[in-house]
């Protein structure tokens, strides 16, 4: 890893890396987004993000050398990510001393003011469906809906079976409509 890189884990590349594997800088650079995305959508607070990625591209950097390209690397990540989530929820819910700050952050670089409001009430929205699916549903739901992964990818990555896939997708779905429709008829209300 040369002195300019961009990632924070500040460790060397492994010496014994094939030459047909890309190096740790290659995977970091070209996955670190989809993994900060995820992560934050299956439910990492922000203050925990870094964290997570930390810990995932630790994993990363441990387990490159060994990795055949039997799945493809974003299946593999996923896989690895899940796993550190889960580890940090077990942690977390033995430490249940951690304070969440607010999601509101503020882009300079946004259209207006009306639009950071419309974006900002879908990213809630969002939040609200999600944190009421199962952790499984929801899993499957971000891999598929929003990171847009192939359902036999997220099998892979998730160590299930395929048709366990789609049945958690179905389920998913359904509650998003459910609760996206709860939740229109909720603000529709509201309104004079």
């Amino acid at each position: 890893m040369s002195a300019t890189s961009a990632h924070p884990v500040g460790v060397a590349e492994p010496a014994n890396a094939p030459a047909d594997v890309p190096s740790f800088d290659e995977v970091y650079d070209a996955h670190v987004d989809f993994l900060w995305r995820s992560a934050r959508a299956l439910g990492v607070p922000p203050t925990a993000i870094d964290d997570v990625l930390q810990d995932v591209f630790v994993v990363v950097h441990r387990r490159l050398p060994e990795f055949e390209g039997r799945a493809a690397m974003r299946t593999w990540l996923a896989r690895i990510l899940v796993r550190v989530i889960q580890e940090h929820r077990r942690r977390f819910r033995r430490k249940q001393d951690h304070a969440e700050l607010p999601d509101d952050v503020v882009d300079a670089t946004s259209a207006g003011p009306h639009e950071e409001v419309a974006r900002a009430q879908a990213v809630r929205l969002l939040g609200e469906i999600l944190s009421a699916m199962t952790e499984e549903q929801r899993t499957v739901f971000v891999l598929a809906e929003i990171e847009q992964m192939p359902v036999p990818e997220i099998a892979t990555a998730l160590d299930v079976n395929v048709n366990t896939v789609y049945s958690r997708l179905r389920l998913a779905r359904r509650e998003y409509e459910r609760h996206l429709a709860r939740l229109r008829a909720k603000d529709a209300w509201r309104q004079p």
